[in-house]
């Protein structure tokens, strides 16, 4: 019996599965088969790799060929098992030698022809060798993805032929090689200083950023909110090593990794309002990530968030405080890292111009109280920036136009030293502060105490907003650079929150 190694994710959590090919007599006809709780696309291989080795000039022969996917109580599913699925048959035909092929993890789908095609998950399984002490094998296309992981023992044919040559000594496959430079440049991306007036819109986005706080932005069509939303991410600190790899492991689980560079600028994933909640929490039938999870590190960013389907958005509301999402499925359980900063947007009533006489329709003030009625309380109570975006007059822009406005790197610089110091203080950012530690941290006065308590009162806030607020007035504190909340700090973190959910003014919603 011959027996190689290949790999599956669950989530981020990977199992090794054996390749056990074995070849027994007593048939008069060559049969094949693939068992071990293998999906579709795993028993098509069979179709697959007997053209391959009609393509060597090699067939199966009049012999019972098994091969067996251990363990067997793990679901398989992916075309990359053909690889190594083809590597144990020409190891039981002596083409290719056990003892050596032993040694890697291998992966990858083949063609008709030999030439071995691109697969999900290199990364992920690179960096899962490389911990084990195994080598990898992987297509060709793919071995500068699987350098990434700093992995050195690393084969990526790009033709089965490649690899029977490396093995017998004729051609060495030579280690791929890691671009110079792998980093994008985002400094040509859209900027801050483009936006024209939006002070307060501004200044929430800044407050958001550093604090990695949830912000949700109010206003009329064309106001500007995706404008602002497109520009968060410029204004974020850049991602440390880890939170490159991390997030460049969930692409790769994905399919999406550009296999010439990491994801190297945090994730900007703007979902449409259209979108199942298999899209928004992944899913399907092998437990794929969705985009709350490919904005890990990052943003994520719902437009019109009252035309999501109501069960779409109330997905968010675990993985808002835990930071991860368990996909359950009939045979597996996948758990994905989800610590996304959430940005949405949306207009105070359908047709988006409550308060405004010219444009409003008749059933104002009443349908805007309808339209916002679609999000649940829970959600928005978890949101901890509610901003208003006023639309700005031609006028506005124009004189807006010959001040000098602040670019991205302008504002990022505050924003990093910002977060500086909450890594400083307590080990991570404000909007993860809770329980014991968000009394120590934010400790306030009886003063402030007496203050907020008012204010809760008078909002009918609830204990979850009460923290929300002292964790902004912290970020804002940051912000400043000063060591202690003070009483302008907490005031500018309640005026963020709203008042009286479900009450409306003719300017919108208070």
């Amino acid at each position: 019996m011959i027996s190689l190694s290949s790999i599956i994710f669950n989530g981020m959590d990977a199992t090794k599965i054996d390749v056990q090919v074995q070849i027994s007599a007593g048939l008069a006809k060559p049969e094949f088969n693939i068992i071990g709780l293998a999906d579709r696309a795993v028993k098509e291989s069979a179709e697959r790799i007997r053209n391959v080795l009609a393509a060597l000039g090699l067939q199966l022969p009049s012999k019972r060929l098994t091969v067996n996917l251990s363990p067997a109580d793990v679901e398989k599913s992916g075309a990359h098992f053909d690889l190594p699925i083809l590597c144990g048959i020409l190891c039981a035909f002596d083409i290719l030698p056990e003892e050596q092929l032993s040694k890697y993890i291998i992966i990858g789908e083949v063609g008709l022809n030999g030439t071995i095609a691109k697969t999900n998950a290199v990364l992920a399984a690179s960096v899962w060798a490389n911990k084990n002490g195994y080598g990898i094998i992987c297509p060709g296309d793919q071995g500068t993805e699987a350098r990434f992981a700093g992995h050195t023992n690393i084969l990526a044919p790009f033709h089965v032929l490649e690899l029977i040559n490396h093995f017998n000594g004729k051609c060495p496959i030579a280690l791929p090689q890691v671009p110079e430079t792998n980093i994008s440049d985002s400094s040509s991306g859209p900027d801050m200083s483009e936006v024209h007036g939006q002070a307060a819109a501004k200044r929430a986005l800044e407050i958001a950023a550093a604090g990695g706080h949830a912000m949700l932005m109010i206003g009329p069509p064309g106001s500007g909110k995706t404008m602002l939303a497109s520009r968060l991410a410029t204004i974020m600190p850049g991602m440390t090593s880890d939170e490159v790899l991390e997030t460049s492991i969930i692409y790769s689980i994905a399919g999406q990794l550009n296999n010439k560079s990491l994801m190297s600028n945090r994730p900007f994933r703007s979902v449409h309002h259209t979108s199942s909640p298999v899209a928004l929490a992944g899913g399907g039938s092998d437990a794929k990530p969705g985009e709350i999870s490919l904005a890990h590190n990052g943003v994520l960013f719902l437009d019109e968030l009252p035309e999501f389907n109501r069960a779409t958005l109330e997905i968010l509301r675990q993985p808002m405080e835990s930071g991860k999402i368990m996909i359950s499925r009939a045979r597996r359980n996948a758990t994905y890292p989800a610590r996304f900063q959430l940005i949405a947007a949306m207009n105070p009533c359908p047709c988006g111009h409550l308060g405004n006489a010219a444009l409003s329709c008749s059933r104002a003030p009443r349908c805007a109280e309808a339209y916002q009625n679609k999000i649940s309380g829970p959600l928005l109570d978890r949101i901890d920036l509610h901003v208003d975006v006023d639309a700005v007059n031609p006028w506005e822009m124009k004189n807006d136009s010959n001040e000098p406005r602040e670019s991205s790197a302008t504002i990022r610089a505050r924003v990093v030293a910002a977060r500086a110091a909450q890594i400083k203080r307590q080990g991570y950012i404000n909007a993860r502060l809770d329980g014991a530690d968000l009394e120590k941290y934010v400790p306030l006065s009886e003063e402030l105490t007496s203050f907020l308590n008012n204010a809760a009162e008078k909002m009918g806030m609830s204990a979850r907003g009460y923290n929300r607020i002292k964790r902004i007035a912290r970020t804002i504190a940051d912000l400043r650079g000063a060591e202690n909340v003070e009483l302008s700090d907490l005031a500018e973190a309640i005026s963020y929150r709203p008042i009286n959910r479900g009450k409306y003014s003719a300017k919108g919603i208070n």
